[in-house]
């Protein structure tokens, strides 16, 4: 009994790593299209307000669409710190599919040396 009963036990444990490691990554069903998207997709992006999708929309129209996420680094108040938030939520062709603000976990205070 045994015998039949680990490797299904196995494949089961397989199976739910697999689903448990796709739902821990952002996916493209989860993403905003930044050559389309409105101000109000864009602030559905982390650490993006009022001020700094209104930033990407300017660079967008007087530089044309985006070839690469990278290229959010030439928008004011966009550094390498602040891509590495939006990268997982940004792409440069397809549809916006992101309905929700993303909020991401702050970062715990490093402890105070004595």
């Amino acid at each position: 009994m045994t015998a039949r009963v680990m490797p299904l036990f196995c494949a089961l444990l397989l199976v739910a790593a697999v689903a448990a490691a796709q739902d821990a990554r952002p996916s493209t069903q989860r993403a905003v299209n930044i050559n389309t998207a409105t101000a109000e997709q864009l602030q559905l992006l982390p650490g993006v307000g009022p001020a700094l999708a209104a930033r990407i929309i300017e660079f967008r129209e007087a530089n044309g669409p985006f070839e690469k996420v990278d290229e959010l680094a030439a928008v004011r108040g966009i550094g390498d710190k602040s891509l590495e938030k939006l990268r997982p939520y940004v792409v440069t062709s397809g549809a916006t599919s992101l309905t929700e603000k993303v909020r991401l976990p702050r970062p715990k205070p490093a402890a105070a040396e004595e």
